[in-house]
């Protein structure tokens, strides 16, 4: 998206020849590509671990995290080198996502019209804010130093990133409607 937004506003007249069918395909192609790939090797290293204790998941739903607290073998390299290379995978993305934005707000920047302005910054700011709310609650999340014992954090930590950027998503992008803001507005006087 953030490289959708790059070409709208960076390259409109460019649009129609970078941003077509096959470059849509490939886009969705890659994410699901990745996908698979990380969550098979998030399953082949569970697959590796023995599990000698009990089979109760202190958590809302089984995560990985909750899975190694549950493991007997020492897993910390394995893990190690998995989260290492998932986020390398995320940072990278993260910093290409920031980049473009750069060059987006830098082009904006240099838009004469304060409504051709405010029109590019409505559009990309609802995406930049989802993507940091997701980074953020992941990172929080996964990046934390792990304990055995069960903490209420790790509850509240699992539903935030789980639960918020998806439930803030469509609040966040319908902003923009103004149906949205009239109701919003009724309901706030």
């Amino acid at each position: 998206m953030a490289y959708n937004h790059y070409v709208a506003i960076c390259e409109p007249l460019h649009y129609e020849t970078v941003i077509n069918r096959r470059a849509c395909i490939e886009m969705a192609a890659s994410a699901w590509i990745s996908d698979i790939f990380c969550s098979a090797l998030h399953t082949g290293n569970t697959f590796a671990l023995t599990f000698c204790g009990g089979n109760m998941v202190d958590q809302f739903f089984c995560e990985i995290p909750q899975l190694l607290k549950l493991a007997c073998s020492d897993s910390y390299l394995n893990e190690f080198g998995v989260i290492s290379f998932f986020a390398c995978l995320t940072i990278s993305c993260f910093v290409l996502i920031v980049v473009s934005y750069v060059q987006i707000f830098t082009t904006v920047l240099r838009i004469p019209s304060e409504r051709g302005w405010h029109k590019a910054i409505s559009t990309c700011l609802p995406h930049l804010i989802v993507v940091s709310l997701f980074v953020c609650t992941c990172l929080f999340a996964y990046v934390k130093p792990s304990s055995r014992c069960l903490s209420g954090l790790d509850l509240v930590v699992g539903v935030l990133c789980s639960v918020v950027p998806p439930i803030m998503n469509p609040i966040i992008y319908s902003m923009r409607n103004k149906g949205i803001k009239g109701a919003l507005r009724k309901l706030t006087r």
